[in-house]
């Protein structure tokens, strides 16, 4: 059987076609439309999916197909806790075994990032794994053994919602300062252009940073410093053998340096020894791993 995964993105969605020895055969991305709305992501993923099972010539019964979102499916079949707000409420999983006569596995995209670098990553060989993905959004997984710990309400690792600041800005969530818009790709800009009226993107904040723009580097400063405090959160409740870091953002280097200097500033240990990973998937972990939980 070969292995169809999607990820599905706050701006991208990103399919695979794995071989039945897990070879990759086929690799695509194209743009999430969140703001078109529910049904567009459904055309748009079911086309997708027909359009990488076409790569190998194959048709979906050939196939198992696996999907990451940035979300849960809850008890009733419906999407709970969705970046994409839009698939909020609604039978995604349903729809899409409907539009494609096919089972369709489907499981939060941190959970499908955290297990693949577990499996074939940076994070091989550790026991338990905290996995990070800093992206649009800021998610986190948590695996044992090689395994997903989902937790009782399916919510296990998800540390982007946990509140750190009851005088911050209100999230999707309905939770008051959380971790997301504190350190997300999507916070970070939301607060800059609050703050100073512009409209930039976290890279060219990171940009005008490097090039001693006061402003910028101040805004820069103060997500290193969220991030150390946030990270510090997950040591100190949990204390895993390592952390990884996957999304957009787990590109910056300097997380790994001054990002780590700041997690000592609050871990409560004096002499921090958990590594703080990058991904070696890049960030098309959370593909493989949809790959791997098809049906």
């Amino acid at each position: 059987m070969f292995k169809i995964g999607v990820d599905l993105g706050g701006t991208k969605t990103e399919s695979i076609l794995l071989s039945a020895e897990g070879k990759e055969m086929f690799r695509t991305r194209i743009p999430t439309r969140k703001d078109v709305g529910y049904d567009a992501i459904v055309a748009d993923t079911t086309e997708l999916i027909r359009n990488t099972a076409a790569q190998a010539n194959a048709s979906l019964s050939d196939c198992t197909i696996g999907i990451g979102i940035p979300g849960i499916v809850g008890p009733d079949g419906l999407i709970m806790n969705a970046n994409t707000t839009c698939l909020i409420g609604n039978p995604f999983q349903a729809e899409l075994v409907k539009q494609l006569n096919h089972p369709v596995g489907m499981e939060n995209d941190a959970n499908c990032f955290t297990m693949a670098e577990c499996t074939q990553g940076a994070a091989r060989g550790f026991d338990l794994v905290f996995g990070v993905i800093l992206g649009t959004g800021c998610g986190g997984g948590l695996a044992i053994g090689g395994k997903v710990r989902r937790g009782m309400h399916g919510i296990a690792g998800e540390w982007g919602h946990v509140s750190v600041d009851p005088a911050g800005d209100m999230c999707y969530s309905g939770i008051i300062g959380c971790v997301e818009s504190r350190i997300s790709g999507s916070g970070v800009e939301s607060r800059f252009q609050k703050q100073t009226g512009t409209p930039l993107k976290f890279p060219e904040i990171l940009a005008k940073a490097d090039a001693n723009d006061e402003v910028c580097k101040k805004h820069v400063d103060f997500f290193f410093e969220e991030f150390g405090r946030c990270m510090a959160l997950v040591i100190n409740t949990i204390d895993p053998d390592a952390i990884v870091i996957g999304g957009g953002l787990s590109k910056i280097d300097l997380l790994y340096s001054e990002g780590v200097k700041r997690i000592q500033k609050y871990a409560f240990t004096k002499n921090l020894r958990t590594p703080v990973l990058k991904n070696q998937l890049g960030d098309s972990a959370g593909v493989f791993g949809a790959a791997w939980i098809g049906l």
